[in-house]
């Protein structure tokens, strides 16, 4: 594997940045003689917000929601809105204690999740391990990137028909499609995280001595990890919207399976609760995505914690 594709670029970037120079030297050159160049104004201070007000917001960013429902059930209640049309809050959530008494909920979730999540791992590893590759050198962007590109532009809903006729409808096609969904935001942001790396780091890591393996693992990969971590919450979420896809075809549980099921007799309750589900599903994963990268890029500066600026 070659480090030439950002080696070269942070040469020159180097290269450029010793040609100009910095602070006042630098000024002083461009300026003309006996002209005083005005300095820029300060950058304007971000206030910090008091603890206080940082719970307030937070407990502002759940009373809205709250009061969204609030207001669906009055209008439920009063008929504003119809029951077939749009359940209220309360009927949708006596179907999912009438779902969780019987274990049907239990085992739609667990035949979801399980998909989603052998699914999401295994397209973000080979997402992950094709953007380190294609990042790295340039006989791989030559022949990989292209050909990626172009699979990518293809519409998702297009390659369902292909991958049943050389899948079936089992659990393999199933895993394949949510595979291909979170394939590539890991691919692209690993791509791009390895590339925007600071050459000023890389010129420091030599001076330090630093060899190719260790430039890798102590400068370009910790450089590009936010891009990287970017990418799999980008990938948990497009793993989310394929299982949707996924599940509307040959799948005997699931959530998907339970929508489908439900839109065939009309039960526009059970479908809600399938939305719902989704969506606390999907923040869930967001949430958990956002500790894990709190957590190991807790050294950045737009990723700690305020109480530790």
């Amino acid at each position: 594997m070659s480090l030439d594709f950002i080696i070269d670029s942070s040469a020159g970037a180097v290269g450029a940045v010793g040609a100009v120079g910095s602070g006042s030297d630098a000024s002083s050159r461009l300026a003309p003689p006996g002209r005083v160049v005005p300095r820029s104004p300060p950058l304007p201070r971000v206030r910090e917000l008091s603890p206080g007000a940082r719970r307030g917001y937070q407990a502002l960013s759940w009373l809205a929601p709250c009061a969204l429902l609030g207001v669906w059930e009055a209008l439920a209640r009063t008929g504003i809105i119809q029951a077939n049309v749009l359940p209220a809050p309360s009927s949708v959530f006596r179907t999912a204690r009438d779902l969780i008494a019987s274990g049907e909920l239990q085992t739609h979730l667990r035949a979801s999740l399980s998909r989603a999540v052998l699914g999401f791992v295994c397209g973000a590893s080979i997402g992950f391990l094709l953007g380190v590759v294609v990042g790295f050198s340039r006989l791989a962007d030559a022949l990989l990137d292209r050909n990626l590109q172009m699979i990518r532009a293809v519409p998702f809903l297009a390659i369902v028909p292909l991958v049943i006729v050389w899948f079936g409808v089992g659990e393999t096609s199933k895993v394949i499609l949510i595979g291909l969904g979170s394939l590539f935001p890991m691919y692209l942001n690993t791509v791009l995280g390895i590339r925007q790396v600071d050459p000023k780091l890389l010129e420091m890591g030599r001076m330090f001595g630093l060899g190719r393996g260790q430039l890798i693992r102590y400068t370009i990969l910790p450089g590009a990890l936010p891009s990287i971590l970017n990418g799999m919450r980008l990938g948990l979420t497009i793993s989310w919207l394929a299982l949707v896809g996924a599940e509307s075809f040959g799948a005997t549980a699931g959530i998907g399976f339970l929508a489908t099921n439900a839109r065939e007799f009309l039960q526009t309750d059970v479908m809600v609760l399938v939305i719902v589900l989704y969506a606390f599903i999907g923040l869930g994963a967001d949430l958990l995505a956002r500790r894990l990268e709190r957590r190991l890029v807790s050294w950045h500066p737009n990723f700690a914690k305020p109480e530790s600026r």
